[in-house]
This record gives structure tokens, C-alpha cells and sequence, in this order.
């Protein structure tokens, strides 16, 4: 969708971007961030020819951006700014409206060149209809704004009113440059979520300048470190938060950031990966004996090929017929097993649902790779994310 390659951007013979190669897939949400003066808005305002790389391509869609029109490029683009922007003497209907109507009327003027007739009236009523709907996609009642100004609107609304203009023309692209970052705390968060509801539905390629790592981790489904006009690490906010790739991504990040996320830890990350097991043919004394060595209550009961088969707790052998008899016969079923893939969240909700004290874990075919206890997810999340580097 787009993609820079080999970009440079000099200024007075200073490299403010140098040369970055990367690439936002359609429908993407790609956050950039960094520290102040990194480069990160310069890199944004190069999509849309705001500013112009030194050297390098942009391509949108496999065109160079060079080669087309200004004007019908930025059209197709829609763009947010942390001071919105709005026209104050301009109703908010006719803020939307603006560049809606021009393009109107250009399209109708073209035609009417061609075909020796002007535009047909029901082109203002579909403007105007689409301009109610944004309004209510922003979640602003278009009866009750629509012909309000700028000035009369909380800084929130100013917000909406700008993502919706920015949405007016049903552009490809969404350029936001630190949309939210003069909001108080409420309100973004606020703007945040309906932002993400709102790309959910519309599924638009969004760029997204930010200083605020967890508006990113939030937001984006990839993120762009950037650093002195370097790019660092651009991948999902699960890897960057997971495996930075080096001490200046780490600290930029922070040791506790993943906790911004929970949704992002999986039973991979916290498991215990060598659970106590017995083969499901091993006698019942075996598995007691087991048990003890190992000072736990219970016990994974495998087959041949280490699959998950069932589980045998020590209330099972208190008065066994036999205890010369195979686990298997004695064993429960376990109601529940989590994927390596599984969410901490979700895994946490069943224990609890559950009352259970562990939770195994399963790859495909149920093969058994781990096991996530009450203690153990104590113990282990404390020992890797809160340990002082």
C-alpha cells in the first residue's frame, strides 16, 4: 500500500530521515513513534507531499507519488493534526463539506465540459447526507453540531469533527499526526477507543504519529520505533514489546509496558515448560511415589506420543482397588487446556471459572508442552517482567 524505499531527507545538509525502507500493508494501523525531533511527522508528511524526500521512492499502491498530481493525491489522503485545524468562521457542516463540495463540483464541471450540462441537484443532498454520517461515526449527533462553529465545541469534539472531516472523502489513507496529545487524559482515552472502533469497521491504512507508547501499543497492529531519523524496530506491538531489538528499543519500550497489554502475554510466555508427567501406563504406585519426589499434588497423565490424556491428584490414590493398576484407569479428564497461543486473560477468566489451581498446555494434536499453575503465574511474571535490568 505504502512503501519507502531507500528514503532520505536533508536539511542545510543535515539527514533528518535516512535512508528508511519500509512498508504499510492495506488496511494496516501503523503507529510511528520515538523521542522529539526523531523524525517521525517528517516521515508522515512525506506520504502526502507535504514535504519532499531528498532522495528515495514513495510508493502508494506501486506508484511513485512523485508522478501524480498533488492536489488528487492529497485528496485521496485523509489528514488529522493535534490542532485540528477547523475553520473557525465555517459552520462544523461546512468544515466537512469543504473539500467534499469542491471535488463536486470539479467532477461536475469535467463532466459538464464533456457532456454540455451542469451537476444534478442530488449531488448536494448526498453530500450533505454523508457529512450526517461521519458525524455520527465520530459520535456526535449531526442534528445537534452541524451548524455549530469551531469555538462552540469542547476540545474532544473540535477532535471528531476532524476525524471526520479527515474521513470525508472515503480516502484509502488516514495520515493522524498526534491527534489526541493536547487532550486530557479522559478524552483521548475516550478518542483512543472510538478511533479503534472506528478502523474496525472501516478498515482504512492509518499512519499515526504519537510520543506515547501505550496510545501505540493500544492503537497500532504494527509500530514503528524511530530514532535520529533511523528506523529501529517496525514490527507488531507483541514482538517490539516482547523482543526489542536492541538497549535503546528496551528502554524506550520499558521493562513494565507489557502490562499496558496484558492481551499480548500468551501461555508461551509464563508457562512452566517441563510440567510433572507419568506415561498413562505407568502404575498407580509409580505415579505416587512421582508425586511426592516432586512435591505436588497431581500429575499430567501422557501417551505414547506426549499427548495430553488426562490428570491423576493424590485424592485419587487414597483408596485405590489396586495400586499395581495403570494411571490411565484411575485419572480424570481435564476440562480445559490452553493453547500456547492462549491469552493470559482468557486463561486467568477459566481458572477462575473453573476453581482450578492449573492450567495445561497443549500444541496441535494436544500435544502437552507446559503448564500454567496459581503459583507459577505469579512467580514467573515477576521473575521476567519486573526484574531491574
Amino acid at each position: 500500500m505504502i512503501e519507502f524505499s531507500n528514503v532520505v531527507k536533508t536539511y542545510k545538509h543535515h539527514d533528518v530521515i535516512r535512508d528508511i525502507s519500509f512498508t504499510v500493508a492495506k488496511s494496516d494501523f501503523a503507529v510511528l513513534i520515538g523521542p522529539s525531533g526523531c523524525g517521525k511527522t517528517t516521515i508522515l508528511k512525506m506520504i502526502n507531499r507535504l514535504l519532499q524526500p531528498t532522495s528515495g521512492t514513495i510508493l502508494i499502491n506501486g506508484e511513485d507519488i512523485k508522478t501524480k498530481n498533488v492536489f488528487r493525491l492529497r485528496r485521496n489522503i485523509g489528514y488529522v493534526i493535534q490542532s485540528v485545524g477547523l475553520f473557525p468562521h465555517l459552520t462544523i457542516r461546512e468544515n466537512i463539506e469543504l473539500v467534499p463540495s469542491l471535488e463536486r463540483r470539479e467532477r461536475s464541471a469535467r463532466r459538464g465540459r464533456r457532456e454540455g450540462r451542469g451537476p444534478p441537484e442530488a449531488a448536494e443532498k448526498s453530500i450533505g447526507e454523508r457529512t450526517a454520517e461521519l458525524l455520527e461515526l465520530v459520535g456526535l449527533a449531526p442534528e445537534k453540531y452541524l451548524d455549530r462553529y469551531p469555538v462552540q465545541l469542547s476540545g474532544g469534539q473540535q477532535q471528531r469533527v476532524g476525524v471526520a472531516r479527515a474521513f470525508a472523502l472515503d480516502p484509502e489513507i488516514v495520515l493522524m499526526d498526534e491527534p489526541f496529545s493536547a487532550l486530557d487524559p479522559i478524552t483521548r482515552e475516550q478518542l483512543q477507543d472510538e478511533l479503534s472502533e472506528l478502523q474496525a469497521r472501516l478498515r482504512k491504512t492509518i499512519v499515526f504519529v504519537t510520543h506515547d507508547m501505550d496510545e501505540a501499543i493500544k492503537l497500532g497492529n504494527k509500530i514503528c520505533i524511530v530514532n535520529k531519523g533511523r528506523i529501529l524496530q517496525y514490527d507488531t506491538p507483541e514482538a517490539v514489546l516482547k523482543n526489542p531489538v536492541d538497549e535503546f528499543v528496551a528502554k524506550f519500550v520499558g521493562k513494565h509496558r507489557i502490562w499496558t497489554a496484558p492481551e499480548l502475554i500468551h501461555a508461551e510466555d509464563i508457562m512452566i515448560p517441563t510440567p510433572v508427567v507419568a506415561h498413562k501406563d505407568a502404575t498407580l504406585l509409580r505415579c505416587i511415589e512421582t508425586m511426592h519426589s516432586r512435591g505436588v499434588d497431581s500429575i499430567l497423565i501422557i501417551d505414547a506420543a506426549g499427548r495430553l490424556e488426562g490428570a491423576l491428584y493424590a485424592e485419587d490414590a487414597r483408596e485405590p482397588p489396586d495400586y499395581r493398576v495403570p494411571a490411565g484407569s484411575v485419572m480424570r479428564t481435564v476440562p480445559y487446556a490452553a493453547s500456547s497461543r492462549t491469552s493470559i486473560l482468557e486463561i486467568i477468566r477459566r481458572m477462575k471459572e473453573m476453581k482450578a489451581s492449573a492450567v495445561p498446555v497443549v500444541e496441535d494434536h494436544g500435544k502437552l508442552v507446559g503448564i500454567i499453575t496459581k503459583s507459577s503465574l505469579v512467580t514467573t511474571l515477576s521473575s521476567r517482567y519486573f526484574e531491574e535490568a
